[in-house]
């Protein structure tokens, strides 16, 4: 992420292997593919749910290190729902031996960051005259104590803000990307690392771009790396990213990576609100997820359907909240996340930066920790993404049969009911109703004789067991299609809303025209393929079990029906 560099070349070095603490993980390691999954030994899909954590700026120490323990951190990355990290290093971390040999205090004395020194004396006094790559390599391990899995992401060559078209670290044989160079170094980081069970993958490179980019050198080089970094290190997932700023892996489609080995590529796609300009304030929001939605697909979405595992490693917003670019990208981004199921990384874990472009303690404010590294910065957003946190589907998940849970991004929940008199509300997708979709587009409570019903606009959806009428068909409409529509009987449309207390109503549907100043996200919603099983194991009630309940009068008019 970001578009700036910082400017030093170094020597080479020479690489001294090290014996470094194996980690601990939760899940049965390592992972390898399985079509478009990615499973551990025992074959059970694990879904990558990661946070970025930099450290390949000017320090080439992992941010935050002087505000909190690392221990600390990585107990709270736990805390937050997150099972792994992708921790970014630049190439001459272990390609120059100048850069490799710095302790951490020297680092920081050649930059004058001595405010930054007194603060990891004080929380992380065992690594402050360790050289740089013995650093890095223990916050590998305190994430490993932790059941934290790890991938190792070359963010850049040299140490610096990431990225810009014309810093020399965009594409093979830019000023800093030396092919050769490049692939010594991955092989290198990967034979540092094997054995340590918690560093499940290494990403090759980050963010390939700039005007010397080209698919023939893509395919030479990323080939290259990927054989090196499997060699060197067989157990660990090899990810390859795309071309312009890894949003362009369409060229797979129809010439696929030709590699020796098998079951361990991954392809990793970035997707932010500013990869398209200020599209989402200048135009309908319905149209631009709708067309931003479908270059995703086109360009890297495809990859799941030709049987790949899509990793996108790099997503995020202002967590302020006052980006309406931003505001609006995330309800997109999050639907189709969820539809396709895909793994993912957020940026960023970072609340500040010892220092960036040029700024100390550049408060970021697309981190997920605060600019102390005491608190979360936005709450919200851990509420909203905590459903993609687990899979919804996959290869030893099938607790249930297939069904569909109805998924609100805005807001991260999702309908459910909690009995028959209660009305559709949202809830943790934990809970979620089970739903099945039939080709005559009634939504039928899996298991019953219920479906979704619209009543009048303004009006409590409901469920009903009359399910031929107009009121019972839901259509996915728009050019997002993520309205949920209806039609009354008197041939009125109106689309599935979510009230002030989140009980799911009828409303007439918004932003259908070009209205760019309209907010539609109230009316988002993802069917989302799903084997989750009920967190609370709740029956619901069918047909024959409401016919000999007492009062059944009651229920009968309650559902719309007549005795």
């Amino acid at each position: 992420m970001g578009r700036h560099i910082s400017l030093f070349i170094l020597p080479l070095f020479l690489f001294f292997p090290t014996i470094i603490q194996h980690a601990k993980p939760a899940m049965s390691l390592p992972l390898s593919t399985n079509l478009r999954w990615i499973v551990d030994e025992k074959g059970q899909r694990v879904k990558l749910a990661c946070v970025n954590w930099v450290s390949h700026l000017e320090p080439v120490v992992a941010e935050g290190l002087s505000k909190q323990p690392m221990g600390m951190i990585a107990k709270r990355i736990v805390s937050m729902g997150f099972n792994c990290v992708r921790f970014t290093w630049p190439l001459f971390l272990v390609t120059n031996d100048s850069l490799a040999s710095l302790t951490v205090r020297q680092s920081f004395q050649s930059l004058g960051l001595l405010e930054s020194i007194a603060g990891i004396q004080a929380n992380n006094p065992s690594i402050i005259d360790v050289s740089l790559i013995k650093a890095y390599q223990a916050v590998v391990s305190s994430l490993g104590e932790n059941n934290v899995m790890v991938i190792l992401d070359n963010h850049i060559s040299t140490p610096g803000w990431c990225c810009s078209s014309f810093d020399g670290n965009g594409f093979f044989g830019d000023q800093y990307f030396n092919p050769d160079l490049w692939i010594t170094g991955l092989t290198r980081m990967a034979t540092l690392f094997n054995g340590v069970t918690n560093v499940v993958g290494m990403s090759l490179r980050n963010e390939l771009r700039g005007p010397n980019q080209n698919v023939s050198d893509w395919y030479r080089y990323m080939q290259k790396g990927a054989e090196a970094v499997h060699s060197a290190n067989p157990d660990v997932l090899v990810i390859l990213s795309g071309l312009s700023y890894d949003k362009d892996l369409s060229f797979i489609r129809n010439q696929p990576a030709n590699l020796t080995f098998s079951g361990k590529l991954v392809f990793e796609v970035h997707w932010y609100g500013f990869s398209d300009g200020q599209a989402w304030v200048a135009g309908n929001s319905n149209q631009v997820c709708g067309r931003v939605a479908n270059d995703m697909m086109r360009t890297s979405g495809f990859l799941v359907d030709q049987g790949y595992p899509l990793f996108a490693s790099e997503f995020g917003v202002d967590l302020r909240g006052t980006n309406v670019n931003d505001n609006r990208y995330l309800d997109c981004f999050l639907g189709v996340a969820a539809e396709l199921d895909l793994d993912w990384a957020l940026w960023t874990l970072v609340g500040s930066y010892y220092l960036r472009e040029g700024v100390l303690g550049f408060n970021e404010y697309y981190g997920i920790l605060d600019w102390n590294w005491c608190d979360t910065r936005n709450s919200s957003l851990l509420e909203r993404i905590s459903a993609l946190q687990s899979p919804f589907r996959g290869p030893g998940l099938s607790e249930t049969k297939l069904h569909k849970v109805i998924f609100h991004p805005s807001t991260g929940l999702c309908v459910l009911r909690k009995s028959l008199l209660d009305p559709l509300r949202l809830g943790s997708c934990t809970d979620s109703e089970a739903w099945r979709y039939l080709p005559q587009k009634t939504l039928l409570v899996m298991g019953t004789y219920f479906c979704l019903q619209a009543d009048e606009s303004g009006t409590l959806a409901k469920l009903g067991i009359i399910c031929s009428e107009s009121n019972s068909k839901w259509e996915m409409i728009a050019d997002s299609k993520m309205h949920l529509s209806s039609k009354l009987r008197n041939g009125t449309s109106v689309c599935l809303d979510v009230d002030l207390d989140n009980t799911i109503v009828t409303n007439s549907c918004k932003c259908l025209n070009e209205d760019n100043t309209c907010d539609p996200r109230s009316q988002w919603f993802k069917l989302v393929d799903s084997t989750r099983s009920r967190s609370g194991g709740k029956a619901s009630l069918n047909f024959d079990s409401i016919l000999d309940l007492p009062g059944k009068e009651f229920f009968w008019n309650l559902l719309g029906a007549s005795i």
